[in-house]
This record gives structure tokens, sequence and C-alpha cells, in this order.
């Protein structure tokens, strides 16, 4: 699959970023948030224009951007969806919600769709243990989860943009 989020215009926006940012103490992070904005993802050719750009190794800026999951790698989906893993949301039905959403999807957590639509993520604890199980969609959150609210839920973004 071509990278077609890798164009010359996107690199003129991080070049303007990393000039921007480059004689900046702890200028890495926001570098990096915004050549996520920038792309959408962090692949390793962004990667290196900002190790290039404001000259710091290659492996301290994989070792941020993998460590932090606020950043990927791969482009995301339209819609990501997080199911909270955290203790108390497992205790009471995360790993099923998790499951019947791949299954729905027909991708793995960690993934997204073919189609660009979905992505799926398995969290850690997002704070809101009292409304456990609990799952996002961007930026809507739904909690109190049961098995059986799962279909309903995915069918709405399905049909979003559709």
């Amino acid at each position: 699959m071509a990278k077609e989020y890798l164009t010359e215009e996107n690199f003129k926006k991080l070049d303007e970023v990393i000039e921007h940012h480059q004689h900046q103490q702890g200028a890495l992070m926001p570098v990096l948030q915004e050549a996520q904005e920038i792309f959408g993802c962090l692949p390793i050719e962004v990667q290196q224009r900002i190790s290039e750009g404001i000259q710091i190794p290659m492996s301290d800026i994989y070792g941020v951007v993998t460590f932090y999951s606020q950043f990927s790698l791969e482009p995301k989906g339209e819609y990501t969806i997080s199911v909270c893993m955290g203790t108390a949301c497992y205790v009471r039905g995360a790993k099923p919600i998790v499951e019947k959403i791949a299954e729905m999807l027909g991708i793995a957590p960690g993934e997204t769709s073919a189609d660009a639509k979905f992505s799926l993520v398995a969290t850690r604890c997002i704070g809101a243990c009292g409304l456990a199980p609990i799952m996002t969609v961007n930026e809507n959150v739904y909690g109190r989860l049961v098995l059986e609210d799962i279909p309903e839920i995915v069918e709405k973004y399905q049909k979003e943009g559709s």
C-alpha cells in the first residue's frame, strides 16, 4: 500500500515545524506532535527528517515514538475505537467487548481496517473505573457496556459517512 500521506507538501510543512523548534530546549515532543498532525502518523521517513532537522539520534526518536501511545507508526482510521483493559474494565467484561468489535470489523487490536475507517486499540486504564467497562470512539465515551451494546454502537459509525 502506497503511503499517500508522504507528500512533498507535508514534508515542506514538517520542515517549517522543525525550523520553528530546532533551537529550542526540549523540541522533540512538540515536533513529533505537530508531525503526527501533519502526516497522521510517524513512519520512519518522517522520523529521519526530524532526526536530521533537530539533530537527535534516530534511536532516541524511535524510542519516544514507540513508548508513548499518542504516537503511531501507521495511519489511524477515521474512527479510533479504544477499549479500556484496566483492571476494573477487564473484570467487568472488557475482553469479550474487544473480541466482538474485532470480529465485527475484521481487525485485531492495534490494527486499522482496510478501508481506513476504523482503528481498534486496547488501552490501559483511562481513569473512568466507575463506568467500567468503558470504550471511546474518538471523543465519544461509552460506559457501563454490555456485550449486547456493541453491535449498535459499531454499526452507528459504519453507517456514518457511507
